[in-house]
């Protein structure tokens, strides 16, 4: 198992293969499709937190209290992350080198990833209680006229995973590999 700390560049990655398995300590951000949307719209220099050299995770944490009490995570799972293949080529453009999610994304990401030295990693579903032991902290939060599940937290995590490259940053995908088509 390999470690990543963020911010992460592409020196941190470039080594990483497709089907290797990572964890990673630092900062990471949530965002789902509402936040991705908004990123692009209002464009890098108006996004409310750092996204160069970021890990995104897809996901829309389940949250109790609010910003008078204290937030805390109950649980934090992955989202499917085809929903923001239209989004995400531009968020990747952004600064962001990785992106943790559920299930396959489309061949523009994989592109993406390839070209600014970035990587796809998927989080096992069904393991939401599971991440949230390795959240230390909620630093922030943005943007919460979206709704709790579609607003970006910012949370400190210690070895967050276990988690699987599944697109690399040298155009590997574990979704179209020939031995899972086999």
């Amino acid at each position: 198992m390999k470690r990543l700390i963020t911010p992460v560049s592409f020196n941190d990655i470039k080594n990483l293969k497709a089907g290797d398995i990572v964890t990673i300590s630092g900062k990471i951000l949530t965002a789902r499709d509402q936040a991705h949307k908004r990123m692009i719209e209002q464009g890098k220099d108006k996004i409310p937190c750092n996204i160069e050299g970021s890990a995104i995770f897809h996901a829309g944490p389940i949250i109790t209290g609010n910003k008078t009490s204290g937030f805390e995570i109950v649980a934090i799972g992955p989202t499917t992350s085809m929903r923001m293949n239209p989004y995400e080529k531009e968020v990747i453009e952004m600064g962001s080198k990785v992106i943790i999610g559920k299930g396959g994304m489309d061949n523009t990401v994989k592109e993406a990833l390839k070209n600014e030295g970035a990587i796809y990693l998927v989080a096992v579903g069904g393991c939401a209680a599971l991440y949230v032991d390795s959240i230390k902290n909620i630093d922030n939060v943005h943007w919460l006229d979206l709704g709790m599940p579609e607003a970006i937290w910012e949370l400190e995590v210690e070895n967050f995973g276990p988690l699987i490259v599944a697109m690399d940053s040298h155009g590997n995908n574990l979704f179209n590999s020939p031995k899972r088509q086999s």
